[in-house]
């Protein structure tokens, strides 16, 4: 089993070095209640990421900001807050030259906005974002990200059709500005935009799991052959699927051969959500194709992304001429979501003897199988 000291938050912090993240931050309260944003600004900071604050809200000055953004250890005064002073109406030239000039001495600048409605906030910091061209729009308030209008379930992710969807639907009247100015933020060229409450801006930001809403311009979920720059994060979610028992402990050559024979998910602008191997070389003889290493992010489950893997290797194995497909569970949840997808349960006789070779006896005696005949 791999142990990697590559974690979950190095890899998101990876993905925003040399980058701008913009925060939006409406809060109804004492300065001190957004200490937790400034744990994860100088994170950003110390990272190589430049971030853009704006805050809004009774309660919140630009002197109770400032502290705030400090009330960390160790913090130096080339990672201390530089302010901002938004100019009223859309964001000027000479504005902007200004701010461009700061950031290149001072990786966080913050101030407060004139707004008095996280809505009003956010149509400020979209028309900063879009001028800025920033790679993430982070928004902050007490309420955090959408939920669904039925079952009451977090939304964890959003495109243009979810939006489109939660703004037509009355149920969601007292969010509907605020999913205006996402929605125009994600036409405007943000790639994409995260609605959290301001405790969990970590989890949001930082791991798999998240906190809130993500919301993308980009295509719902595309699937591609891995490359070597996933193959750290690959590794990782490999390791997790193992912690959680959803799949099987693997060696380093059976890890390289899901690396190299791998398909990631992704969703949004560069979100992997989720990843597979197709295995086959094995299998020659019977012209049989195993799909393994399945596994999802939390933040995805329920989203349809091991669908989409899933379907994905099916056209891939008729493709390349397979007679069937098929995979391997200990988890009778799994074992359900491949029935789901068109498989049965077979007997370990019905697929080829070599996926027993070697394999760990304890394990074989609960696993069950499944198979697609193509």
């Amino acid at each position: 089993m791999i142990r990697s000291e590559f974690t979950e938050k190095e890899f998101y912090l990876e993905e925003f070095r040399g980058r701008t993240l913009l925060c939006a931050v409406y809060h109804e309260g004492d300065s001190g209640d957004l200490r937790a944003l400034g744990m994860v600004a100088q994170d950003l900071v110390q990272n190589g990421t430049r971030v853009v604050v704006l805050a809004a809200g009774g309660g919140v000055t630009d002197e109770g900001l400032r502290a705030a953004l400090t009330a960390t250890p160790h913090v130096s005064e080339a990672v201390a807050p530089c302010p901002v002073v938004l100019p009223p109406g859309k964001p000027t030239l000479p504005f902007l030259a200004d701010l461009w000039g700061t950031l290149r001495s001072h990786m966080l600048v913050a101030g407060c906005c004139d707004a008095d409605s996280v809505a009003r906030l956010v149509e400020c910091a979209r028309e900063l974002a879009e001028r800025l061209r920033v790679c993430k729009l982070v928004v902050l308030d007490s309420v955090g990200g959408m939920h669904h209008p039925e079952t009451g379930r977090l939304i964890s992710f959003a495109n243009a059709t979810v939006l489109g969807q939660l703004l037509a639907d009355e149920r969601v009247a007292d969010r509907r500005a605020l999913l205006r100015e996402v929605a125009q933020a994600l036409a405007d060229g943000v790639d994409a935009v995260n609605l959290c409450t301001i405790d969990g801006a970590a989890r949001e930001l930082f791991t798999y799991e998240g906190a809130g809403t993500l919301c993308t311009r980009e295509e719902y979920c595309r699937v591609a052959r891995l490359g070597v720059d996933d193959f750290h994060e690959v590794e990782k979610l490999l390791e997790r699927g193992q912690h959680e028992g959803y799949l099987k402990a693997r060696s380093r050559a059976e890890i390289a051969e899901i690396l190299f024979e791998g398909f990631g998910a992704t969703v949004g602008h560069r979100h992997l959500a989720g990843v597979c191997g197709l295995r086959t070389a094995p299998y020659a003889a019977d012209r049989a194709a195993e799909i393994v290493g399945l596994y999802t992010l939390t933040r995805f489950k329920g989203e349809g992304v091991g669908i989409t893997l899933v379907a994905s290797m099916t056209a891939e194995a008729r493709k390349r001429n397979f007679t069937y497909l098929f995979a391997c569970t200990t988890q009778a949840r799994v074992g359900e979501f491949f029935v789901r997808q068109g498989f049965r349960r077979v007997a370990a006789t019905d697929v080829p003897a070599e996926k027993w070779d070697a394999y760990d006896s304890t394990r074989q005696q609960t696993v069950q199988v499944y198979r697609l005949d193509l």
